[in-house]
């Protein structure tokens, strides 16, 4: 790989902490005279969206003097690069703790003040537990340098956010090639930031190991720069299936990439929402689960109806799932496929559908006019969801999975209903079709959950319970099922996604 040696010469090993995230800024400086930036980036794991407010008088309600609050970041994610004049500022990070999200009513998490200089961007860092957060504002010079436009350079830093004591080495190469071509780009320590580096204009790919190591431990895909900007490479920690410990986010001015090890695993669960039917005898509530077509053991095996399996770990790529009733090889699914991307963690619901024949096509189902049906079919079918790997304490995911075959309705609302609201004026609210699924984020709080269908004129309660969210929660799934034994004749189990 032709990379200039001066590049590495300045870099001296030092132990790092791994959070990777590819931050890149802006490449070109204001055209105002005396304007610099300012970004936020959040890197607290168990952190809701956060807020950054820039004040120019904090004590001080001046229509002239500036004061913005910008849109609210999730974790792993920056801020878009935002102009500002020179000088001294008061900053807030905040969460949104009620339905407003005016700055007088958002929670604040930590203030400070911030110097802005001329053509220069102040990342703020927000790191570590929520509840004991942490704020680093790093100083980086926005290089405007005409050479980079002219020999096709980019520049590049590295921002080490990962707690690992031990420290980190990131080594670069060019997309053809491997980790035994590639050079150190240097080795850093937790929150350490690098100093800034010119590269080619191409597609790279970054390894990830211990300091001093050569085992690697993370390995992105092709990344590719074809922009003379600026760039910050954030290294943080991976909290996904895969069994690296490291994560890229490429923050760009403007938006946030995330890049997973190229080699990760990923895993599964499966749901089984399969219910008896005359049309399937020796089925009993229970299946057994195959990958792929020459297996003679279940991979997964004895799934009761009503229950999630364990999770099965599996290199990423694509696959055929069988079914079998249990200890035997009666199929009831066949080659079904799923697909699991590297670090991903998904459930899959089977369920049974039942559909009216109509031979002739002519939307008459009950030909000889009885009244009955001529004939049935079923289907055995899965529905795939990505599982929630989020950790904030303060609010939480709920996904609500809609199984009901129902001839009087084809969807569901889920009303969350606080103390003082009613269904009619509740504001978390969501609509789920039948074989479909949706999420919504809830505040901690205790609410009251209605589940409601619309037959003909008429709103019909399903299912009602008690939701209480609290700072131990976790993200959950919401089924809906039919339940012939409970009093409305259906019923809603809840579980954890993880």
């Amino acid at each position: 790989m032709n990379l200039d040696n001066s590049i590495f010469s300045c870099v001296k090993k030092s132990k790092i902490i791994v959070f990777i995230s590819i931050l890149g800024l802006s490449g070109c400086g204001s055209d105002s005279d005396g304007n610099g930036y300012v970004k936020f980036y959040n890197a607290s794991v168990n952190a809701p969206e956060v807020f950054l407010t820039i004040d120019e008088n904090i004590g001080d309600d001046d229509e002239d003097d500036f004061e913005t609050t910008y849109s609210s970041v999730e974790y792993g994610k920056a801020t878009s690069d935002k102009e500002v004049s020179d000088g001294n500022y008061y900053y807030e990070l905040a969460w949104q703790d009620e339905d407003s999200k005016k700055r007088d009513d958002l929670e604040i998490i930590s203030e400070g003040i911030v110097y802005v200089k001329k053509d220069a961007i102040q990342l703020i860092v927000l790191s570590e537990d929520i509840e004991q957060p942490e704020v680093e504002i790093y100083d980086i010079e926005v290089i405007d340098d005409e050479d980079d436009v002219d020999d096709d350079l980019f520049n590049l830093r590295v921002l080490n956010l990962h707690p690992d004591s031990e420290g980190t080495d990131i080594y670069i190469s060019k997309s053809d090639e491997t980790f035994n071509e590639a050079e150190l780009f240097g080795g850093y320590s937790n929150k350490e930031l690098s100093e800034n580096k010119k590269f080619d204009q191409d597609d790279y790919i970054f390894y990830i190991t211990k300091s001093g190591s050569d085992e690697v431990l993370f390995q992105s895909e092709d990344i590719n720069y074809s922009y003379p900007s600026q760039y910050v490479m954030v290294i943080r920690k991976n909290f996904g299936s895969g069994s690296s410990p490291y994560i890229l986010d490429l923050v760009t001015s403007s938006n946030t990439t995330e890049y997973i090890d190229f080699n990760a695993e990923a895993k599964f669960q499966v749901y089984n929402g399969i219910t008896e039917h005359e049309l399937l005898e020796s089925y009993k509530s229970v299946f057994d689960l195959f990958v792929g077509n020459n297996a003679e053991i279940p991979d997964i095996s004895s799934v009761q109806i009503g229950e999630y399996s364990d999770s099965l770990t599996l290199p990423k790529g694509d696959y055929g799932i069988n079914l079998t009733v249990a200890n035997s090889d009666v199929a009831i699914l066949r080659s079904h496929l799923l697909t699991l991307p590297e670090n991903s963690n998904k459930t899959v619901f089977f369920y049974l559908k039942e559909d009216d024949v109509d031979h002739d096509g002519d939307g008459d189902v009950d030909e000889d006019g009885d009244g009955i049906v001529d004939e049935i079919e079923i289907t055995i079918n899965s529905l795939v969801v990505e599982n929630s790997n989020r950790a904030s304490i303060y609010d939480h995911s709920i996904r609500m999975v809609n199984l009901v075959d129902s001839e009087d309705f084809t969807s569901v609302q889920f009303f969350f209903v606080r103390s003082d609201e009613t269904v009619e004026t509740a504001l978390n609210k969501s609509t789920v079709q039948y074989t479909e699924s949706t999420s919504i984020y809830l505040l901690n709080n205790t609410y009251q959950v209605f589940v409601v269908a619309k037959q003909n004129s008429s709103d019909i309660v399903l299912s009602n319970f008690e939701l209480i969210l609290d700072e131990q929660s976790k993200e959950q799934f919401f089924v809906l099922e039919a339940d012939m034994d409970s009093p409305t004749g259906y019923k809603v189990s809840t579980s954890n996604q993880n």
